[in-house]
């Protein structure tokens, strides 16, 4: 007398569905686990890349017509890094001409304490913007580009109005 155990078919089967569940859950949690190091690997690259691009940012806080050049006050941003004023490179491009460019070597410190070291966040500083193809013109706005290194650059639009007589503010 054969008797089939049903009991026992019963208990393989649900061994190999408690098995399987198993393995679905195993491959969810990498595919999760796997998902998340991304992105924390996306979110760290965004970080350093923005962090890069504001290291050395300089900051234009006014800008007023010297004769033929440009007198500029600046600043570099809060939280940058020092940088050699030679490393801050400088460009203003207008309609009709090439464009004036230069660095900010000539830069001296608004206080009295110095200038000729590199420049340092917090402290203002002063230098004449020589204008050979791009010069002051009345009703005209010109684009002035400084980028410090190989990190953040800075856009100011230049607006000229009516009067472009020594001691006119354009920013």
């Amino acid at each position: 007398n054969e008797q089939s155990d049903t009991v026992a078919a019963m208990g393989i089967g649900a061994m190999i569905v408690f098995i399987a569940l198993i393995l679905v859950a195993a491959v969810a949690s990498a595919v999760i686990i796997q998902t998340a190091e991304k992105l924390q690997q996306n979110a760290q690259t965004t970080g350093d890349q923005t962090q890069d691009q504001m290291a050395s940012k300089v900051m234009p806080l006014s800008i007023i017509i010297n004769g033929a050049n440009l007198r500029m006050t600046w600043e570099l941003a809060p939280g940058s890094e020092s940088i050699a004023f030679n490393l801050i490179a400088w460009s203003i491009t207008c309609d009709a001409n090439a464009p004036d460019a230069g660095t900010l070597a000539g830069s001296a410190a608004v206080s009295t304490n110095g200038g000729a070291g590199p420049a340092l966040a917090g402290q203002q500083y002063q230098v004449t913007l020589t204008l050979a193809n791009c010069a002051a013109t009345a009703n005209e706005n010109h684009v002035l580009t400084l980028a410090a290194g190989n990190s953040g650059f800075t856009y100011e639009v230049l607006s000229y109005g009516s009067s472009t007589a020594s001691g006119t503010v354009v920013v």
